[in-house]
């Protein structure tokens, strides 16, 4: 068995960590937040994928230990980098991949396996960490140390295809690298995919989620003109569905969130100006109609209270859903927040109802959070139903609101509920 390190334990590191424990290595999971790792110590899981138990087992096993001390790193013979990769003024941030990078490279040692499978462009492992490590380190990457990339897959909150199910995409910097990567998540993951080049395999990553922008941007875009229109996009896209070749279903909602839909597919636009001097314009159109949609929400919600003879400023707005998909506590770039934001610019008094987020947010302290009970629905002037948790009573809240916006069509139609 091995010394694992795992640069960055949210939610990418943390399931691989677990993994690489439950396989039998001996994990350390590098973080900079004390904090983190203070509840990590302590059992507390922060990532809903892993359960307390889970992590409670990694521990006592003595094959996990999460920590802020970079000694511990000391000796590894896999470092795993997977720190976040934010924007910053629309281009991507570097810094946390740089820093990561940099501290393995202070302890990386003769035969070594360094992957990077932090989300970013075309490029990052050969141009960006190759030098970094090799500049700390003073070996060469491909010859001394074995250097790779390989693209998360993790999926929040699904439980069929879980990591370890999950084919796993590997690269290396040459031959040699690229049978190191794949012989440490071999023994991890049912399946990997090895590619040709760390290059090929950054770009899967941002071709699997730009794939999917562009794809519901159309959808956003036919909701908005079929309901102009008199049509229902909804029945259209089921009518759609029931052609068994040619077509993928994609639906509408109320914007992109988390870190792949909203960030992920800028990064391959960058990478194209920077390097050829030209547009992706289909990703920035994409960009266009989705960072656009929460605005359209707010306006359907505008126009529907007029129509009760009330102003959104005063009204007491319900919000169902502050993650960015069902059945997670993730609110990462959640369009949730957007909406929340504009309806109090507008005087309105919002407050929120979701189960799964208890991870701080940031979110103005004006919002007040609360439990789907009638009287609560009741005493709203409107709910939005933002993000269809499978916990939430539909049949309670369709009971007892004067008026839904339904952005995800998980209620039916009537006099008092309308889809987006």
């Amino acid at each position: 068995m091995k010394k694992i390190v795992i640069m960055g334990q949210g939610y990418v590191g943390l399931p691989l960590a677990m993994l690489a424990a439950e396989a039998g290595h001996t994990v350390v999971g590098f973080d900079v937040s004390e904090e983190r790792v203070k509840r990590l110590c302590a059992g507390e899981s922060f990532v809903e994928d892993i359960a307390p138990e889970r992590l409670a087992s990694a521990l006592a096993s003595g094959n996990y230990r999460p920590t802020t001390d970079e000694k511990q790193i000391d000796g590894f013979d896999v470092a795993v980098i997977s720190v976040p990769t934010p924007l910053r003024e629309g281009a991507p941030d570097l810094r946390h991949i740089e820093s990561a990078t940099g501290t393995v490279g202070r302890f990386l040692r003769r035969g070594a396996t360094v992957v990077l499978e932090s989300t970013t462009y075309p490029g990052t492992t050969e141009e960006l960490v190759a030098p970094i490590l090799e500049e700390s380190s003073g070996l060469t990457a491909g010859e001394d140390f074995q250097l790779g990339y390989s693209p998360e897959r993790i999926d929040p909150g699904n439980r069929t295809w879980t990591l370890d199910r999950t084919p796993k995409v590997v690269s290396g910097v040459n031959e040699k690298s690229l049978a190191a990567v794949d012989d440490f998540y071999g023994g991890l993951i049912e399946n990997t995919v090895p590619v040709g080049s760390t290059r090929v395999a950054e770009l899967t990553k941002l071709v699997e989620n730009t794939f999917r922008h562009v794809n519901i941007a159309l959808v956003n875009e036919l909701a908005i003109y079929a309901r102009e229109l008199g049509i229902d996009v909804w029945e259209a896209i089921d009518t759609a569905s029931t052609k068994p070749f040619g077509f993928m279903r994609f639906t509408p909602g109320p914007g992109v969130g988390g870190h792949c839909l909203p960030v992920d597919p800028v990064y391959l636009s960058w990478r194209v100006n920077r390097a050829l001097g030209q547009r992706f314009r289909f990703v920035e159109l994409a960009n266009d109609v989705n960072d656009h949609m929460p605005g359209y929400v707010v306006q359907r919600l505008i126009s529907a209270l007029n129509e009760r003879r009330m102003s959104v400023n005063g009204a007491r707005v319900l919000v169902l859903g502050l993650a960015y998909k069902p059945d997670t506590g993730d609110a990462r770039e959640s369009p949730a927040v957007r909406v929340i934001e504009a309806m109090l610019r507008m005087g309105a008094k919002v407050r929120a109802v979701d189960p799964h987020v208890v991870e701080p947010i940031t979110i103005d302290d004006r919002v007040m959070r609360a439990e789907l009970v009638p009287e609560e629905i009741e005493q709203a002037d409107a709910v939005l139903l933002i993000t269809d948790h499978s916990s939430f009573d539909y049949e309670l809240v369709v009971e007892h609101a004067p008026y839904v916006l339904d952005c995800r069509r998980r209620l039916p139609a009537g006099p008092t509920v309308e889809h987006l």
